[in-house]
């Protein structure tokens, strides 16, 4: 499975009606750009929310949440969220609001 279809669903009800945001495919998963830079993402059945820098230390003490780290390398000012932490929407929106402010800081490209 290269993706949990059913958070894909989720997810794009939750994001997908943002001004700016577009849904991508790549790396046999599935993201949403804001303004074309990567927002959130699925990657098998694991959020991927772009957090930046500086808030990785504090959501990592968060159950559920580690690194991210698909290819063996820890990618900086990202988060990976684990199926027990999205099991309401409450949870899934926190996160994807997260990304968002922080991509929101970031230039249009």
């Amino acid at each position: 499975m290269p993706y949990d279809p059913g958070l894909a669903e989720r997810l794009e009800a939750m994001v997908a009606h943002h001004s700016g945001m577009s849904e991508k495919r790549m790396f046999g998963g599935i993201v949403w750009m804001l303004h074309g830079n990567m927002c959130v993402g699925i990657h098998k059945e694991w959020l991927v929310i772009r957090v930046g820098v500086e808030a990785t230390e504090k959501i990592f003490r968060e159950p559920h949440v580690k690194p991210m780290d698909i290819t063996g390398k820890v990618l900086k000012g990202w988060a990976m969220v684990a199926p027990d932490g999205l099991e309401d929407d409450a949870a899934l929106k926190r996160f994807c609001m997260l990304a968002m402010d922080f991509v929101k800081t970031l230039p249009k490209k």
